[in-house]
């Protein structure tokens, strides 16, 4: 197996250890799978890392618009992913592992596993995506420490049925869950800072939504006093509480460089380092924008390691 990094905590050259695949792909979303499943179309072979299920996260999305293929739905695509991927000779799965620590060298790329295993390859993909905020993790919220708030895809619709659910945050997961249940007769007041606005504009025009952007909101159950931009105040009252706000990079520790946001953009990281999916960019979160980061970064490791100059890969 690979032996230790010459320097802790930062870039370094290995001792002689043998390559154990040509790419690690970190994170099994719809980006690293669609990196692994483009690596194996051209004959690399490939460790892909997942600490849960594949595409576990796209299968908790009702509803789907902005994808190929007839898929309405998230659980239908997920399954067919996972399928196509699992059938995939070439890709090497590593389900129920965490990628701890990745470390960047001259030639090549150290990835530890949470059993402390290390894998090597020539290039690693990173593809670990977000995590999802809580009231706690943004300035703008103020509520008890002890407070759970489910997220809105979480909802019942049959719960939710005629009732009235305040929205803490304005992300996407708002218009999924109105194109998911477009009967339920379910109205949202969602409550959004200044940096959420234009994730609005989707369901800004939809009657079953009443938007209220604000500078801080204190939560006291399902009750919340509002201070809006001009300092005015207000309390609105609702049936439940749901949060869509946003989520956060879950990028794995090591040689990665992170933006002021904690994304890492692919531009800043190491030759053999490629980020794909949702940890490059909040604003490029959808599925088939990862999917086609996914591939892409495949296929740059692939003309990487033929040495087909940067300026003329595609």
């Amino acid at each position: 197996m690979p032996t230790t990094p010459s320097g802790p905590g930062s870039p370094g050259t290995l001792e002689a250890a043998p390559v154990d695949t040509d790419l690690i792909v970190i994170g099994g979303g719809p980006a690293g799978c669609a990196a692994a499943r483009m690596a194996a179309s051209v004959g690399m072979r490939s460790f892909l890392i997942e600490p849960d299920g594949l595409c576990r996260g796209l299968a908790r999305i009702p509803a789907l618009n902005n994808v190929l293929g007839g898929h309405t739905g998230g659980p239908a695509l997920a399954d067919s992913i996972t399928t196509e991927l699992k059938d995939t000779d070439l890709c090497h799965l590593e389900l129920g592992r965490r990628a701890t620590e990745l470390r960047a060298h001259e030639d090549r790329v150290t990835v530890t596993l949470d059993t402390g295993a290390r894998l090597t390859a020539p290039y690693a993909i990173v593809a670990t995506g977000v995590a999802p905020l809580r009231p706690g993790d943004v300035p703008w919220i103020t509520s008890p420490p002890d407070l759970t708030v489910p997220p809105l895809w979480e909802a019942d619709p049959t719960a939710a049925r005629g009732r009235t659910l305040l929205v803490l945050g304005g992300d996407r997961p708002i218009g999924t869950f109105l194109r998911a249940h477009p009967t339920a007769g379910t109205r949202l007041l969602v409550a959004y800072p200044e940096s959420d606005a234009y994730k609005t504009e989707e369901i800004r025009d939809d009657p079953r939504v009443r938007l209220l952007p604000v500078a801080h909101l204190t939560l006291r159950g399902t009750t919340a006093e509002i201070v809006d931009r001009s300092g005015a105040r207000r309390t609105v009252m609702a049936d439940a509480v749901f949060l869509s706000l946003g989520s956060a990079p879950a990028a794995p520790p090591g040689d990665l460089v992170h933006d002021a946001t904690g994304y890492c953009r692919p531009s800043a990281q190491h030759p053999r380092v490629l980020i794909a999916g949702d940890l490059r960019s909040a604003r490029y979160q959808r599925v088939m924008t990862a999917m086609g980061s996914g591939a892409e970064a495949a296929l740059h490791a692939y003309y990487a390691t033929r040495d087909v100059p940067r300026d003329e890969r595609p």
